[in-house]
């Protein structure tokens, strides 16, 4: 009985502190919807107001007629989904050389790729830039989803998932088949690493939808636009109006907040993989 209630008690506890732990996570999120439907008076008023306020679609229509913020929206997503896509695909190809080919060179460009995470992306940015220009890429979205099509983490992930998800001899018993590579990679190895795909598909989308700088300095023009540029319009040069903002702050998160709920299971999936094997 002791031992019973010994478990009971530490039940409890674990879901009274995974409760606490996500009200935590989620506060954020509602003080932004508490924030956007409120005027800019009572949010500055002391204590504020912790409850939702009636002005949400008054602050949203005014984030509507500031920008163009479906249109903002849609680059953003066209931008997410491909360089996503693209991540996805050349990572995992990347990922499945280095780790299940032999091939010369394979450890030294392998190291060479781990040290290219090592130099700040703001070092690459003029000529960068420079490169864009010449191909008179400014103001066009390729200019953010070409250079964003490869990720060096995203081939380390790939490359280690790989590595202890494939059996070789599952490789040696498809190339006795006659199986060529690049059909082990997509028969064998693209089945099997669908967890990896959800992982590093979820990283990868929330570091395109929330990246500013490089859409910052390539896209000049409003109808090129993501929606984190969209939204950094909004400051005026004297006044701050914290209502709209956060209001058109909140309605900007919710895509990345369904993305995550969609692949949720493959996600958590993911990243518990390597504690459940033997």
């Amino acid at each position: 009985m002791n031992e019973v209630g010994a478990n009971k008690f530490g039940r409890v506890v674990l879901y009274i502190f995974l409760t606490l732990s996500a009200l935590i996570s989620i506060f954020p999120f509602y003080w932004m919807f508490v924030i956007g439907s409120n005027t800019n008076s009572e949010v500055n008023n002391m204590p504020p107001a912790l409850i939702p306020g009636e002005f949400f679609i008054d602050n949203a229509t005014k984030v509507f007629d500031r920008i163009n913020f479906f249109g903002s929206l849609l680059n953003s997503f066209i931008i997410s989904t491909a360089i996503t896509f693209f991540v996805l695909f050349f990572c995992s190809l990347a990922g499945f050389a280095f780790a299940k080919i032999q091939f010369k060179g394979k450890n030294f460009f392998f190291i060479f790729l781990l040290a290219t995470m090592m130099v700040p992306p703001q070092l690459g940015l003029i000529p960068s830039f420079m490169i864009i220009s010449a191909l008179d890429w400014v103001d066009k979205l390729q200019a953010v989803i070409v250079p964003g099509m490869v990720s060096a983490f995203g081939v380390f992930f790939m490359r280690q998932y790989v590595a202890t998800s494939i059996p070789n001899d599952l490789m040696e018993a498809a190339k006795i088949d006659g199986c060529g590579n690049f059909r082990i990679y997509w028969n064998i190895v693209v089945p099997s690493i669908k967890p990896a795909f959800a992982t590093l598909g979820i990283i990868q989308y929330m570091q395109s939808w929330n990246d500013f700088l490089w859409p910052l300095v390539v896209l000049k023009d409003a109808s090129s636009h993501t929606i984190q540029i969209a939204l950094r319009t909004l400051n005026d040069a004297y006044t701050t109006d914290y209502p709209m903002i956060l209001a058109g702050t909140f309605m900007a998160t919710i895509p990345i907040l369904i993305v995550f709920l969609i692949f949720n299971r493959q996600f958590i999936s993911g990243i518990t993989e390597g504690a459940v094997k033997s």
